[in-house]
């Protein structure tokens, strides 16, 4: 194996990931045209509804009954940062805090001490299929952060830097720069209480699209910490000498610059790096704190408090079909898209 290369695995569900990230899901669905709920048009029968994972016709429910996605349920001691590349995202929490995101869009919530919040996926074409692509990546908080009030911020697609890097043959390929920089380009700022607030950190999300036969240097920092390639889709990718096919994770050295050469198909990663947070990870659920007595207490809590119960009517809440890319926040502000 290259020097440059630390490891490489095949992709599992979720992906794997190292400190300071938890672990990565990748859903890409293939949803048919929606019904008057924003379902799928489709007959229901021969899934696990409630607890359909597996792909069936190219599409799965996950936990929701009448349109597919995730209803209420809680977190605490840590953040999510959802990814959106198709499709749509209805946002519900236990805040009042609400939202709709779509294509390009990324929504970074901190957890905190705890909320409970709804990600469902409406189906919004009555006349055509709904295909939906997002990466939900799970950023642990340090013990000193774990119990910050939660809140969530937008990072709209229009207001991503992006980065297009043509090579010496004229192939291009394109850097969404979610967090940290790539080259000189700084992201936005990500919420305040994160791991990736600290620019000592070095947390930098980005996901690449690389032309057929690009190249794209992926460029070396001072610091020796973890930097994760996640090739998801496309033909081949060759990471300095070493060919390796897609749906593979390639861990890689931070401190050079690693050259990565695209095969005959269009090639699409995701990257994840930043320096651990080396504290102890005790984890149940959606729960993720330090400790088991830790875990305990956090039950116990969210059993007490509901984490501020559910202000809204239904366990899958979705938004009007004709409502647009909105943030309604807990203090009452709203953006709109």
């Amino acid at each position: 194996m290259n020097k440059k290369i630390k490891n490489i695995k095949p992709l599992g569900f979720p992906w794997e990931t190292r400190d300071p990230f938890l672990f990565c899901a990748y859903h890409r669905d293939e949803y048919p045209k929606g019904n008057e709920k924003m379902g799928p048009a489709v007959s229901l029968n021969g899934r696990n509804i409630g607890e359909d994972f597996t792909i069936k016709d190219g599409w799965r429910m996950y936990h929701g009954s009448t349109m597919p996605g995730f209803p209420y349920h809680p977190h605490r001691g840590f953040e999510t940062i959802t990814i959106n590349k198709e499709g749509f995202v209805d946002h519900t929490d236990s805040l009042g805090a609400a939202g709709r995101f779509g294509a390009g869009d990324v929504q970074w919530m901190t957890a905190g001490k705890g909320v409970q919040h709804s990600e469902m996926f409406p189906l919004l074409k009555e006349e055509e299929g709904n295909p939906l692509e997002i990466f939900q990546v799970w950023l642990n908080l340090p013990k000193a952060n774990k119990m910050v009030d939660p809140h969530f911020k937008m990072l709209w697609t229009e207001d991503i830097p992006v980065v297009t890097v043509t090579d010496a043959n004229g192939k291009s390929s394109k850097i969404d720069v979610i967090a940290g920089s790539f080259e000189n380009t700084k992201a936005l700022a990500p919420t305040p209480d994160s791991w990736a607030a600290n620019p000592n950190n070095v947390v930098t999300v980005l996901t690449i699209k690389m032309e057929a036969n690009a190249e794209l240097k992926i460029p070396a920092i001072k610091e020796d910490i973890n930097r994760t390639l996640y090739f998801y889709k496309g033909d081949q990718l060759q990471v300095e000498d070493q060919t390796i096919d897609a749906n593979h994770l390639i861990e890689i050295v931070s401190t050079e610059d690693v050259l990565l050469k695209n095969g005959t198909e269009e090639g699409y990663l995701l990257m994840l790096q930043g320096k651990p947070i080396n504290e102890p990870v005790a984890q149940y659920g959606p729960f993720v704190m330090n400790t088991q007595a830790e875990i305990q207490q956090a039950m116990q809590d969210y059993q007490k408090t509901q984490f501020g119960g559910w202000p809204w009517p239904e366990r899958e809440q979705a938004h009007a079909r004709e409502k647009g890319r909105f943030a309604l926040h807990a203090d009452g502000s709203e953006e709109r898209k």
